[in-house]
């Protein structure tokens, strides 16, 4: 229960790393609570089982609360016959109370940095797939290459690269062609939070993300990926990184 004598949006926003084998149940059902209170289309037995496909989480907590989570499966593969280690996003849910909050930037920068001392081989990339344009946000707020993006094609060896990774992972529910991977159990986001308001269409971002991934609403992923390096954060990110304090 919430501290009844603080109102819950001035609490702060705490985070933590966690291993998902070290996982509590009591973490366990709260992290799939909140995901079905924002997602429809969510059952228990697809949560778990995506969950144990990862092997880290993030959670931000207001108190005894959950306000947050994503979780991340990070592993190494090769590309080019080359070696490359690989960040997945799995489940991200942020709920509306916490939307203000740096926790989630800041804490998942700093965990991706202690994460590759564990995957040191070759270059260390994140890939994001999304149905929703607030998380594509974070690829532009933080890191300044990016795809795909509004303002240029994606180069022909990073689409080779995000076709490989993604049909390694989803197999034929990944369409090379449209860049989506349409899942066997989608999970949408609810009208609430689904919904684009007006004066965000403005941001080419948005937009771009909108007009890609026209299928959103019913849960359609848009395959992106970045290079995790330290030249390639923005100004934000660089902020959130001397913050975190591991780059």
């Amino acid at each position: 229960m919430s501290n009844l004598l603080i109102p819950n949006s001035v609490l702060p926003t705490t985070s933590r790393l966690v291993r998902v084998v070290d996982l509590s149940d009591l973490d366990i059902s709260r992290m799939f609570q909140l995901l079905s209170l924002h997602f429809s289309g969510v059952s228990r037995e697809q949560f778990i089982s995506d969950l144990a496909n990862k092997n880290y989480a993030i959670l931000l907590e207001r108190d005894k609360d959950l306000v947050g989570f994503t979780t991340i499966l990070a592993y190494e593969t090769t590309f080019d016959n080359e070696p490359l280690s690989v960040i997945y996003s799995g489940d991200t849910i942020v709920s509306p109370v916490a939307w203000n909050s740096p926790v989630l930037s800041r804490s998942w920068i700093e965990s991706v940095a202690k994460i590759r001392l564990a995957f040191p081989r070759g270059p260390y990339v994140w890939m994001l797939i999304t149905s929703g344009f607030r998380t594509y946000r974070f690829l532009p707020v933080f890191w300044r290459e990016f795809y795909p993006r509004h303002d240029c094609q994606t180069p022909t060896r990073t689409k080779r690269m995000i076709d490989q990774i993604a049909t390694d992972r989803f197999g034929p529910r990944y369409s090379a062609a449209e860049g989506i991977v349409r899942l066997a159990h989608p999970q949408a986001l609810k009208d609430h939070l689904a919904h684009v308001p007006d004066h965000r269409r403005m941001n080419p971002d948005i937009e771009f993300f909108i007009t890609q991934n026209p299928g959103n609403v019913h849960g359609d992923e848009l395959v992106c990926i970045t290079e995790l390096k330290p030249e390639n954060l923005t100004t934000a990110g660089r902020r959130m990184a001397a913050s975190a304090g591991n780059w």
